[in-house]
């Protein structure tokens, strides 16, 4: 591809930009969406659209339509040179450590430290290369968990994004059975191309991944596989009080949950929404601005009545992969 079509946005915008995008699809010059991350503290995100011949005036107002930020700005044309477009847009992809994890792309695959438990993520459609702080912050809380006596046996990444999540909890718990789910049908076929890349078995048993197309929790390959007693969710605070309820009915009693995707002041308002519905909050790690939370789902003794989850449609569980 040898053009390249810059805008700014904001993050909301860029998660929009993830997976199958209508509008663009019907053009006969489709470009291939790349969002990074320009400067966390001020919310600036950037979209870059690489395209094979020079972009029509239909394509960069198509762009700037569904970035609503960008309407008024000026978009940035630039032919490139003949080098590998996928090496360039992943430059600002620089690998990311996070306890024993190392997640990088192919342009620095050379990079590995002796030990480390590497993946290799490119850039594609959906969210989760790990360059995001919740996505490390999920890493460094797996190692966590890892280093303590809890031996889950039945896991769920719900948002999976590029699957990563789910490999780094089947490379600590190799006999664990896990689901990876996401909403975007697009995050689930990445999914699959990064577990082939990344040796990951994919199937139904113990020690396996298996794969699933959902909204939350409402699939019945998730419903009969529950109760979870590991259930990790990086995706926003919005859906993640939504989910709430129906997460408490996936999770064990004495189950841990992984919550990621919000924001510091977000944290009181997922504590007490998940603190409802029999969680307690046990550690926090992250990065101040983007913490991230393992809570215990309470054990209860005694007779008590069948949890079932009710899936409340919401605006908000319109819910993107991982970062």
């Amino acid at each position: 591809m040898s053009w390249i079509i810059s805008l700014p946005c904001t993050r909301q915008e860029a998660e929009a930009l993830s997976g199958e995008i209508p509008e663009l699809e019907m053009l006969d010059n489709a470009p291939v969406i790349v969002t990074r991350e320009i400067d966390e503290d001020a919310d600036e995100w950037q979209v870059d659209a690489y395209v094979d011949d020079k972009p029509s005036v239909l394509l960069v107002r198509t762009l700037q339509a569904l970035i609503p930020s960008a309407k008024k700005a000026k978009a940035s044309v630039e032919q490139l040179p003949e080098e590998d477009w996928v090496t360039l847009s992943q430059q600002g992809l620089e690998p990311v450590q996070a306890g024993r994890f190392y997640v990088h792309t192919s342009s620095y695959a050379d990079t590995v430290p002796y030990g480390a438990t590497a993946f290799l993520i490119d850039a594609s459609e959906a969210f989760g290369t790990g360059g995001h702080d919740t996505t490390a912050g999920c890493l460094a809380m797996l190692d966590r968990h890892y280093e303590s006596s809890h031996r889950p046996r039945n896991i769920i990444d719900i948002g999976t994004g590029t699957g990563l999540l789910a490999f780094a909890a089947h490379s600590l718990w190799n006999r664990a059975r896990i689901m990876a789910s996401d909403i975007d049908p697009a995050s689930i076929r990445v999914t699959r191309d990064n577990a082939k890349i990344n040796h990951m078995p994919l199937g139904s048993g113990a020690g396996y991944i298996s794969l699933a197309v959902a909204a939350g929790t409402n699939h019945p390959g998730i419903m009969r596989r529950a109760p979870y007693d590991l259930v990790i969710a990086n995706i926003l605070a919005g859906p993640l009080i939504n989910l709430a309820a129906d997460i408490a009915a996936i999770t064990a009693p004495g189950g841990h949950v992984i919550l990621a995707g919000l924001i510091a002041r977000q944290m009181k308002d997922v504590v007490a929404a998940y603190h409802g519905h029999g969680f307690r909050l046990v550690a926090r790690g992250g990065s101040e601005e983007w913490p991230c939370l393992m809570l215990v789902k309470r054990r209860r003794y005694g007779y008590r009545r069948k949890e079932r989850a009710f899936h409340r449609p919401s605006p908000s569980d319109a819910s993107f992969g991982s970062w």
